[in-house]
């Protein structure tokens, strides 16, 4: 069923969305580069109960932010863009797949009938098959543009280095000594942060064991310490710097959409990009969103979702609203604000972030100081712009 109101509503959403819970992975702390990891049966619920709660936030008539037009039962796959990692196991592309599965269940209106008369019902009670986009990791640097970064490498050098983090390093240091025998072969350095609270946490879920003999408290500070160097990793102090390098190549994506539902030509409502977490921390830092909401500057929860909601005001002009909602933790979304605002004029998102961002291949790889790996040989690079880093937010 499609609903034609288009005196009430939404346009249309962007959301990002990550992934589920999964197995437990490393990243390197000097680059960030990561292992395979793979949903859990955890994580696949998340994320279908996500795709339930967005299906009565957006596919609901009576929903007060219902999208104009969507057909609300019978997927049409010209109304939703659905992207997603595809490197590093099957977290991010499944936690799309399960997402779906509760934006649009299973119906028998999903049937069709053949020209001799038959009627046939998808297989699992009208299964809805909805596409989505996926790339390898090394040929799709937009939603991992971190990785095979050299400037990026540079910047978590300078941050291992500065006062801020060795005062932070000496602070944690009882804890981690405490911590040590809960954690296996994972090194308890500071610089490994995350992956020490990825290994309490995946055990602490799985792990009868683990989770009966874990002191108190151990699993929470061991998430402050890593939200702390998280924020710290993936924001920079200007809006171009390469800490914020998740968001600078996913932002033509967003912007990209955006403007596209404003044409009458469009029929995409629905713009998904399943990612990882470190987007999340850059885009709350370039739109000054955590000036206001100070909790959300650390690492987010599985089935974490940012909607940026296209609308119109009274003066036709087109606004953007942003919303979060941190999981499991939250049953509904929570009012952001971007530069200070609740909603601000579609031209004012663009003006205040398009200059921030890198939207293409090329653009990453001069700004990344990469020449050879994930498609950058092909790139003549005797004109480089980033030359020492001038562009990038780092000048060493």
């Amino acid at each position: 069923m499609v609903n034609t109101t288009t005196t009430a509503g939404l346009i249309g959403a962007v959301l990002l969305v990550r992934h589920g819970d999964r197995t437990g992975y490393y990243q390197d702390p000097t680059t960030y580069n990561s292992t395979q990891a793979y949903i859990t049966p955890l994580g696949e619920q998340q994320e279908f109960e996500l795709g339930t709660f967005l299906r009565n936030t957006y596919l609901n008539t009576d929903s007060p932010s219902f999208i104009q037009n969507i057909s609300t039962d019978v997927v049409n796959v010209d109304q939703l863009t659905v992207r997603a990692d595809a490197g590093g196991g099957n977290v991010i592309l499944n936690s799309a797949y399960a997402l779906l599965q509760g934006l649009y269940p299973s119906t028998k209106k999903s049937e069709i009938t053949l020209a001799n008369g038959t009627t046939v019902v998808p297989p699992l009670g009208g299964y809805q098959y909805v596409p989505g986009k996926s790339g390898r990791v090394t040929l799709f640097p937009s939603l991992t543009s971190w990785m095979d970064c050299e400037y990026f490498q540079y910047h978590l050098a300078r941050i291992y280095a500065s006062s801020t983090f060795l005062n932070m390093s000496t602070t944690a240091a009882p804890f981690l000594t405490a911590l040590k025998p809960y954690l296996g072969s994972v090194s308890n350095n500071f610089t490994n942060m995350w992956n020490i609270y990825d290994h309490v946490n995946v055990q602490y879920t799985y792990n009868k064991t683990y989770y009966e003999i874990l002191p108190p408290t151990f699993l929470q500070q061991a998430r402050y310490y890593s939200d702390w160097l998280q924020h710290n990793v993936f924001t920079d102090s200007v809006q171009n710097g390469i800490g914020q390098i998740p968001i600078r190549t996913l932002l033509p994506e967003v912007i990209w959409a955006l403007g596209n539902m404003t044409k009458t030509s469009n029929q995409v409502r629905l713009n998904i990009q399943e990612i990882d977490y470190k987007p999340f921390i850059s885009l709350f830092n370039v739109t000054n969103a955590t000036l206001t909401d100070p909790e959300i500057a650390g690492t987010v929860n599985y089935a974490s979702v940012v909607a940026l909601e296209l609308s119109q005001n009274s003066q036709g002009q087109h606004e953007v609203s942003m919303k979060f909602k941190n999981g499991t933790e939250d049953s509904q979304f929570r009012q952001l604000k971007m530069f200070g605002n609740t909603s601000i004029t579609l031209d004012s998102f663009i003006h205040q972030l398009f200059w921030t961002t890198i939207n293409s291949t090329n653009n990453w790889c001069f700004s990344c100081n990469q020449t050879i790996n994930r498609g950058c040989s092909v790139f003549n690079f005797s004109n480089d712009p980033f030359l020492y880093g001038y562009g990038t937010g780092y000048t060493g």
